[in-house]
């Protein structure tokens, strides 16, 4: 997922005119209100192409808008949110920009972006927690656009080579490593996939151990990360990696789902991608809720979304915001994020995803798991928290630190990126 940036340029385009008339007057008076309402909203959009249901719905809103245009800039995944911070930052705003939820209290902070408040109607529309991916502060700081969840996926062949049954998948993480640990001494394949390169994933992988276990890292600018919850998860992680594959700082998650759909690893926590891919396998598989750790209350995953962010100093913030909560509303977006291939979890319950889950049921896991799930954490500097966390993983799963230690090391730290 990426950014998008929106500019809104006022195009004056006025020939210098000569001392005129009263009649004269009235006229270049009425070219130029009619020229200040020609008004473009350049919209940096993370990716290769625009999406033709984007563009679709862009051109809806344009006919409704006389005088205004939406003008997207297509930008790599890798370049467009910096392009939209660089831009920020030198005083040069875009209207509206693609970014990562993550990132929105790091903007707010700095003043490069104005409030997006929802009303209660508009919050009870998404599904449970979405909205606070993007609140802090008691307030909205983008419009979410896409979001992503995940799920856990085992291998029914291993396990049926295992002795497990293929058809009963790991509740508890204590099933789950006493699954991975039998895989792995019955066959001498993994039972579980733990990646843990240096990679912003790591942290997200982690994360979702978090949140089956009802933990938090911070709690409004309060670092919580020492917490018994999270302790647990640091544990399950040290107690499963004998039986992962070897060698997880070498993985990042797309690897390891690549191992998956080798048949080499008997159960990894993946997104709807690996359904898409498995379906064109052999393997015979199965997706379920991630499964959860002894102070769960409920299935949980990490809520990652990304938002339309609105940019400070451009004058036309109230238009931009006012398209922004257009092109993500029910019917633009739900045709949007539905298109099956598409890889993104709904964010809003609906009929048509009651429709979608019921044509394709390996949806299901993915959405149960907004429940008791929770955003990426919100911190100020959030490389900074990303980074902390992935060492903390990496001291782990390599032994070179218990998890008491690196969670108390790690949560110190984390004091300065609050």
């Amino acid at each position: 997922m990426g950014v998008s940036s929106v500019t809104i340029t006022v195009k004056t385009g006025l020939a210098a005119l000569a001392l005129l008339g009263t009649t004269a007057l009235a006229t270049m008076t009425a070219v130029t209100t009619a020229e200040a309402a020609d008004k473009e909203i350049s919209w940096i959009y993370c990716g290769d192409k625009i999406d033709p249901i984007h563009e679709k719905y862009i051109k809806e809103w344009e006919g409704k808008n006389a005088g205004w245009t939406i003008k997207p800039e297509v930008v790599g995944w890798e370049q467009c949110q910096d392009k939209a911070t660089t831009l920020a930052a030198a005083g040069t705003p875009v209207g509206m920009a693609y970014v990562g939820s993550r990132t929105l209290k790091e903007f707010a902070e700095n003043d490069l972006i104005v409030p997006v408040p929802m009303t209660d109607e508009e919050k009870k529309s998404y599904y449970p927690h979405i909205v606070d991916t993007v609140t802090f502060d008691d307030n909205q700081w983008g419009v979410p656009i896409a979001f992503s969840t995940k799920a856990l996926y085992w291998n029914k062949d291993l396990f049926k080579q295992a002795g497990l049954d293929p058809e009963t998948p790991p509740k508890t993480w204590a099933e789950e490593i006493a699954f991975a640990k039998q895989i792995k001494e019955k066959t001498g394949i993994a039972g579980y996939g733990l990646p843990a390169k240096t990679f912003d994933n790591t942290m997200h992988q982690f994360m979702h151990w978090v949140y089956t276990n009802n933990g938090k890292m911070i709690d409004g600018d309060k670092v919580v990360a020492d917490s018994p919850e999270v302790l647990a998860a640091l544990k399950a992680y040290k107690d499963i990696t004998p039986y992962s594959v070897e060698g997880a700082t070498a993985y990042e998650q797309n690897e390891i789902r690549a191992i998956f759909l080798d048949g080499k690893v008997g159960m990894i926590q993946a997104g709807s991608g690996a359904a898409s891919r498995l379906k064109k396998t052999n393997i015979h598989w199965g997706i379920t809720t991630l499964p959860l750790g002894p102070s769960a209350k409920g299935p949980g995953t990490l809520l990652i979304t990304d938002s339309l962010a609105i940019f400070k100093g451009t004058g036309v913030e109230d238009k931009a915001i006012e398209f922004a909560k257009f092109i993500t509303s029910p019917g633009p977006q739900g045709e949007y994020e539905l298109q099956g291939d598409a890889g993104l979890t709904p964010l809003r319950p609906s009929p048509k995803v009651d429709e979608f889950v019921k044509a394709d049921p390996s949806w299901k896991p993915l959405i149960d798991g907004i429940a008791y799930g929770g955003p990426e954490p919100l911190f100020k500097d959030y490389k900074g928290f990303q980074n902390v966390t992935i060492e903390m993983v990496q001291s782990v799963v390599t032994g070179k630190a218990e998890p008491e230690a690196a969670l108390k090391k790690a949560a110190g730290e984390l004091e300065q990126y609050k």
